[in-house]
Order: C-alpha cells, then structure tokens, then sequence
C-alpha cells in the first residue's frame, strides 16, 4: 500500500472531498498514512499513529517509499511551540509533531508528569477536532499530552474511555487519569485530565482548570456543573 507524510504544520482532516466537509481529526507534521484513495484534489488516508481514515488536501501529504518508511528513523517536538528548518524553509510545529532524526531509539518526555504537561496548553483555544497547540479539542488534547510521552491513545473519547482501568472514587485519583463524562443520551461526550486537589484540565471553550467532584465539572465562573461524571479511569 502506498504510503505518504504530513508537510505542513497540522492538516485538515475532512468527512468528504471538500474544503467545505467537516474538520474530523487533523495530522501534524511528520505523521505517516496509508493512502487509500486518490481523487482529483484530494486523498483518503488512515494515520498509523491512531487509524483515522479521512480526506486531506493532495498538497498537504507527499508520498514517501516504503524502504524510506521502513528506514526513517523520528523524534518528537516536545515544546509547545518550536521552529524547524525544511528544505522549503523554517515552519512554527506543534508538540506531538515527528521530524526526522539521527537517534536509533524515539525520545519521549521523561523529566515531567503527564498532568504537567498538560498545564503548558492552558489557554489554547478550543477548536472542534483540533490536536494541535495551534487549536484542539477534549480528545486531541489528551491524546497529543500522552503521545509525547510515549502512550497511544484512540482519537475520540468514546474510545479512550475503554483504555485502562476504571476508578471506582474521585478521591482514588491521581495526577494524570482521565475523567469521562456523558451527555443527555448517556453517551461519552468528553474527557479531561486530572491534576492535583481534584482539580481537572479539559478543553472547553479553551483549555482550562476546573474543579472535579462526584458530580462533574463545576464551573466557578458560570456557578455550576457543566459536565456529567461518568467514571474515572488510569491508562499508565
């Protein structure tokens, strides 16, 4: 199967063929996919860090070879924000982003806690199936903190909400777990990352600090819950 790689800072990920198709995930730079289909302007891919399969721009993925797959060797942008010199010039990458790289062995972030990792997105804007420090949602913000530190996580609540196990007390919590909450129907609808003192760093509106009971989120500045506790789970 042919086989391509994200040239642009982040990349859309869309439902259809279209500019105007919903935004489902985004890749970073240096992420690899399987190429599935190709159109005229567009390709269908499947990521091969998390398997989401949609629809990215033909400008934004160049094809590589598998004997440059196999071979390439990567580590991972860990500040939030960081320059990098290409050969089409320097470009501003996200965490979580893949350049290319002499060391036999990827370097994942060892020096700090999961949880304080998380604290450094506090601000950046919300942005529907964003997962980038440009712009991210409740599941891409996990799952990018955790990818820099070497742990894979689905792309969508629902299925990070099936990883690990489940905590039975808000209380047996520790920095680091994922809090899951659910909607009106019952479904999973969000996820958030615990810190100390039960407090929980989650992307709504923007990546913020809220207060965790047995409840839910409760919001200080709007004076109540906005989000359902469903359970608790620890992935590591």
């Amino acid at each position: 199967m042919e086989k391509g790689i994200c040239t642009v800072s982040v990349a859309a990920i869309r439902a259809e063929q279209s500019h105007q198709s919903e935004m489902t995930s985004q890749i970073l730079y240096g992420e690899t996919v399987d190429i599935l289909e190709k159109a005229a302007k567009f390709i269908k891919i499947k990521m091969h860090f998390d398997g989401y399969e949609g629809w990215v721009d033909v400008q934004q993925i160049s094809e590589i070879s598998e004997e440059y797959f196999q071979q390439r060797k990567t580590e991972l942008v860990q500040n939030t924000l960081q320059m990098y010199s290409t050969s089409q010039g320097v470009i501003l990458l996200s965490i979580g982003s893949e350049v290319n790289s002499e060391k036999a062995d990827p370097i994942f972030l060892k020096t700090e806690k999961v949880s304080e990792t998380a604290q450094k997105f506090f601000n950046v804007p919300y942005l529907w199936s964003g997962r980038s420090f440009f712009g991210i949602d409740c599941s891409g913000f996990v799952q990018l903190v955790y990818k820099v530190h070497g742990i894979s996580l689905p792309r969508e609540a629902h299925q990070q909400s099936e990883v690990g196990e489940v905590l039975s007390f808000v209380e047996e919590s520790k920095p680091g777990d994922l809090a899951f909450f659910e909607n009106l129907d019952g479904q999973i609808s969000h996820v958030g990352m615990l810190l100390e003192d039960q407090n929980i760093i989650h992307a709504y509106g923007k990546v913020r600090i809220d207060s965790l009971d047995s409840t839910g989120i409760f919001n200080k500045e709007l004076n109540k819950h906005t989000h359902k506790l469903r359970f608790l789970r620890s992935v590591f």
